[in-house]
C-alpha cells in the first residue's frame, strides 16, 4: 500500500530560482528509499518539504496515505511532524536545545504527542538512549549536547525522531558522524524499526555504501531533477545514466600513495590525560570525573599523517582539540620541541589548524565567506595588502572546489558538504605546518570525498605539512595515513604503520573497525 506519493514537486529559493524541479516518486509502508546525489542537488530541500518545512510552488502534490498535505495550515503540520513523521536531522548540534538536558528534549517531544506523565516518559526516554547505543544512558539523561561528542548527539536525534513510531521516518545522514561499529548498530536498528512498526523510510546521504546496505528502492538526484530510480541492485549493478556511474566509482576510495618516511618529529605526546567533571556536591567540588583522553603518548614525523579512530566517545575529538591548546588536561604536548602551552598563542595558531567536524557551528553566520577565510590573514599577517590577501582567499577557495561568484556568500546559502570546504579552506589559507582534520569529509559526498582526500595529499606533497587525521571512516583512514592510532575509552588500544593496522590488526577491538567497515 502506498503511504507517501510526490508528484511535479517544485521548489523555489528567494529571486525566484528553481532549486528541485518535476521530482516524482512514491513510498510504500515498510519501504526504503535511499535518496543519493552531490552537495546541492536537492537531497535535503525534498526532504523538507515532505516534512512541511519548506514551502512547494503551486501544482506540487505530496499525500500522505492518500491525503493532500502540501496544502495543510501549520496547525495541521504540528500534528504530522513527530507524530505520523519523524525527522532525524543532517546536524544534531544545531537541532538540539543548548539548554536542556537531551533527557527533557527527548521526554517533552513523547509528552506532547502521547500525553504521558513526566516520570513515564522519561523512563521510556532511557531505553530510547539505550536502544541507540549511548553509553551509560543514566548518566547521560542529565547530560547537555555539547557534553556529547558529535556521534552521540547524533543518536539522541534518531531517539527523538523515533519516540513516537511515526508511519515515515525521514533521515538526512543519519549515519554521518557515526563511526562504522555504530554505524553498523543504527542500520541494523533502522531496519529491525522498519519491520517491527512497518515503518517506511527515507534515507538520504551521500555514502553509497550504507545506501546499498539498507535501501530497497534508490532515487539519484542532480541539480534538483530525478536522474535515475530504481531497485538498489538495479541501480548499483547496472546504472543506466553516466552521473549514477561517477557516483558509484567516486565511492571506490583512494588508495594510499604516501610515502612512509621517517623524518624529524613535529609533534610529540607525552603520558596526556584530559579528563571532564560529571558530577560535583554541595559546594562545588568536584566528585567524580571521566577521562576522555587517558596517558597517551604518541609522535608525528614532519610530513607524514597519523590517522586516529575509533567509537564515538572514544576520546579522539577531545585529544584533537587539546593538540591545538583548546583544552588543558595533564601531561605534555610539544610542537617541534616546544611545549605548547609556552608557545605565543598567535604563533600556534599560524603554525597549527584544526579543521571541525562541525561545519555549520564553526563558521560564523554573520560572515561572507570572504570574511570567514580572510579572518586569519589579517589577524595574523596584518602587513598583507588588501589585493594579496584576496587572491590568497580565491586561490584557496579554487583548490577545495569553490567558485569565485562564491566570495560574498553566507555559510546558510550552501550545503553541508560545500560549508566543510570552506571550513577546509579556512584552515589551508595559513599555511599551517600541522593540521588536524576532525572528520572532514564526513559531511561530503562520494565525489567530494574522493576529491578532497587526493586534495589534502597534493596539499601535503607541496608543502610537507602534517596531519592528524580523526575519523570513523576507515577507508578514507586508510588512503590518507602513514600510521594508525586506535583508541578506546580515551586510551590507545594499538598503534602501527597502516598497512600493519588494516592487513594484521593485533587486537580484538581493531579487528571489530575493520570488520565492521567491509
Amino acid at each position: 500500500m502506498t503511504l507517501l506519493e510526490v508528484k511535479n514537486l517544485n521548489i523555489a529559493v528567494e529571486g525566484g530560482r528553481q532549486v528541485v524541479k518535476n521530482v516524482a516518486f512514491q513510498l510504500e509502508k515498510g519501504q526504503i528509499l535511499g535518496i543519493v546525489g552531490e552537495s546541492g542537488s536537492g537531497k535535503s530541500l525534498t526532504a523538507l518539504s515532505v516534512l512541511g518545512l519548506f514551502p512547494c510552488m503551486k501544482n506540487s502534490s505530496i499525500k500522505l496515505s492518500g491525503e493532500e498535505i502540501s496544502i495543510f495550515s501549520e496547525k495541521n503540520w504540528q500534528n504530522i511532524r513527530g507524530n505520523k513523521i519523524g525527522f532525524i536531522f543532517q546536524e544534531p548540534m544545531s537541532s538540539l536545545n543548548p539548554l536542556h538536558t537531551v533527557g527533557k528534549q527527548i521526554a517533552e517531544t513523547i509528552m506532547l504527542h502521547r500525553g504521558l506523565a513526566h516520570k513515564e516518559a522519561l523512563s521510556e526516554t532511557l531505553e530510547l538512549l539505550k536502544l541507540v547505543g549511548i553509553q551509560k544512558a543514566e548518566k547521560r539523561l542529565n547530560a547537555y549536547p555539547f557534553e556529547l561528542s558529535g556521534g552521540q548527539r547524533q543518536r539522541v536525534m534518531i531517539a527523538m525522531a523515533i519516540a513516537n513510531n511515526p508511519e515515515l521516518l525521514i533521515a538526512d545522514e543519519p549515519t554521518t558522524a557515526l563511526d562504522v561499529t555504530v554505524q553498523e548498530q543504527i542500520l541494523s536498528l533502522l531496519l529491525d524499526l522498519r519491520t517491527k512498526l512497518n515503518m517506511a523510510i527515507i534515507f538520504i546521504s551521500h555514502d553509497l555504501s550504507v545506501v546499498r546496505k539498507i535501501a530497497d528502492r534508490v532515487l539519484v538526484m542532480k541539480e534538483g531533477e530525478v536522474i535515475e530510480q530504481g531497485k538498489t541492485e538495479n541501480i548499483f549493478s547496472a546504472p543506466k545514466k553516466s552521473y549514477t556511474k561517477t557516483l558509484i566509482n567516486s565511492s571506490n576510495i583512494l588508495k594510499n600513495i604516501n610515502n612512509n618516511k621517517k623524518e624529524d618529529c613535529i609533534l610529540k605526546v607525552d603520558h596526556f590525560s584530559l579528563s571532564f567533571p560529571i558530577k560535583k556536591n554541595f559546594w562545588g567540588k568536584i566528585t567524580e570525573s571521566i577521562y576522555a583522553v587517558d596517558d597517551v603518548s604518541f609522535q608525528l614525523s614532519r610530513g607524514c599523517t597519523l590517522g586516529i579512530v575509533g567509537e564515538s566517545g572514544s576520546g579522539k575529538s577531545s585529544l584533537g582539540l587539546s593538540l591545538v591548546g583548546l583544552n588543558q588536561g595533564k601531561g605534555n604536548i610539544f610542537f617541534q620541541n616546544q611545549d605548547i602551552r609556552q608557545i605565543d598563542r598567535s604563533q600556534l595558531c599560524r603554525k597549527v589548524q584544526i579543521v571541525f567536524q562541525d561545519p555549520y557551528n564553526s563558521l560564523n553566520p554573520r560572515m561572507n565567506v570572504e570574511q570567514i577565510i580572510n579572518e586569519g590573514l589579517v589577524v595574523h599577517y596584518p602587513q598583507l595588502s588588501k589585493k594579496e590577501i584576496k587572491n590568497k582567499v580565491l586561490s584557496v577557495l579554487k583548490e577545495v572546489g569553490l567558485n569565485e561568484e562564491d566570495i560574498k556568500k553566507y555559510p546558510h546559502q550552501f550545503s553541508g558538504g560545500q560549508r566543510q570546504r570552506i571550513a577546509i579552506a579556512r584552515a589551508l589559507v595559513l599555511e599551517p605546518e600541522l593540521l588536524v582534520l576532525d572528520e572532514p569529509t564526513s559531511a561530503l559526498d562520494v565525489t567530494i570525498q574522493a576529491q578532497v582526500l587526493r586534495l589534502l595529499q597534493d596539499i601535503q606533497n607541496r608543502r610537507h605539512i602534517s596531519y592528524i587525521f580523526i575519523s570513523h571512516d576507515m577507508k578514507a583512514v586508510r588512503a590518507m595515513a602513514d600510521e594508525v592510532m586506535v583508541m578506546k575509552d580515551g586510551k590507545i588500544v594499538e598503534k602501527n604503520m597502516a598497512f600493519k593496522i588494516f592487513e594484521n590488526p593485533q587486537d580484538t577491538y581493531t579487528k571489530q573497525l575493520i570488520n565492521a567497515a567491509l
